[in-house]
């Protein structure tokens, strides 16, 4: 990754070479037109935000910066959590988020600004749960990852899951305990996968939380027993993705773009980008071609390269005029 005037944090520039081996074969929606240079863009622009997110930024970055070479752009992620504080502090023009503001968020930017933050999806993305590459498991019931994870157990599985025999592995691996590697409470995929995998029940206290989405691919690709969740865009070599379904009941799916479009995938979700866009008036420049840049041709090329799910040409559009562009 070219350095030049892109600030980035370490971690981003360690993983986007891992993602990269991730990127999906999906082709972007014809109908999305190119991107074209314009005058008067310059400045520079911070991002804060997502882990998630922090690669498909990078990328969008590098893109916008081929047409603009003067421009800066800073990119830091440490977690959903921080987007909201930096833009209402100010110290940010993006704010990158693996989920929905909460009403709490939306409610201090307002205190502050006397409006709500324009919330923009950008693109979709699947949450996985990674076992090792030499794990034999074949699928998962959202019932069974929940009971592997949560102490609550709030979908009603029958037991305790501990070990992968209980799984129906056998072999060397029948009394193997199960390694759990998930990510901290600052993370918006941590967010989503508490709601959604296990209905706001609460964490085993035996998870590993990692800084990091990549962190977390990392230690299950190290742990031949571990098992940990983060999106389909983190997807290695040494892991593999276990195909799964909301009750059993019919098809388990392995995170396809027509199943997550569709809403077969039980873990899907939107990924967003949130700025402060006062009503009265359209953003700066160069927040505002970049906004135009990311729903392009060439920012959903960038959405694919990364190993995420672009948005089809009418829904890019819609979003992009939320901004009047």
């Amino acid at each position: 990754m070219k350095r030049m005037t892109i600030a980035v944090a370490a971690v981003v520039a360690a993983g986007v070479g891992s993602v990269l081996l991730n990127a999906q074969a999906q082709q972007v929606d014809p109908g999305l037109k190119a991107y074209a240079r314009t005058s008067g863009v310059s400045g520079s622009v911070n991002s804060v935000g997502s882990d998630t997110m922090n690669n498909m930024m990078t990328l969008w970055a590098e893109t916008f910066r081929k047409f603009y070479p003067s421009v800066k752009i800073q990119v830091e992620g440490k977690g959903s959590s921080t987007a909201p504080a930096a833009l209402i502090a100010g110290t940010s023009q993006f704010g990158p988020m693996s989920r929905q503001m909460r009403t709490t968020e939306i409610d201090q930017f307002e205190a502050k600004y006397g409006y709500k933050p324009t919330e923009l999806r950008t693109s979709y993305d699947a949450l996985a749960v990674y076992v090792h590459k030499d794990n034999p498991i074949e699928k998962l019931t959202l019932a069974q990852v929940e009971a592997i994870f949560s102490k609550s157990r709030k979908r009603g599985y029958k037991q305790n899951i501990t070990t992968w025999g209980q799984l129906g592995l056998t072999g060397d691996w029948a009394n193997r305990p199960i390694s759990l590697y998930g990510r901290n409470s600052a993370s918006g995929t941590y967010g989503f996968f508490k709601e959604v995998t296990l209905k706001n029940g609460d964490f085993k206290d035996t998870v590993k939380e990692q800084p990091g989405s990549a962190s977390v691919v990392q230690g299950v690709t190290e742990d031949r027993f571990g098992i940990g969740y983060s999106g389909v865009g983190y997807k290695t070599s040494g892991v593999k993705a276990v195909p799964l379904s909301e009750t059993g009941t019919g098809a388990f799916s392995n995170g396809s773009y027509e199943d997550v479009t569709s809403g077969k995938y039980p873990l899907w979700r939107f990924l967003y980008i949130y700025i402060n866009k006062p009503p009265s008036r359209g953003l700066e420049p160069l927040a505002a071609e970049f906004v135009k840049l990311m729903f392009s041709k060439e920012g959903q090329e960038a959405v694919v390269k990364d190993g995420y799910m672009p948005l089809p040409a009418k829904l890019a559009q819609g979003e992009a005029a939320k901004v009047g562009k």
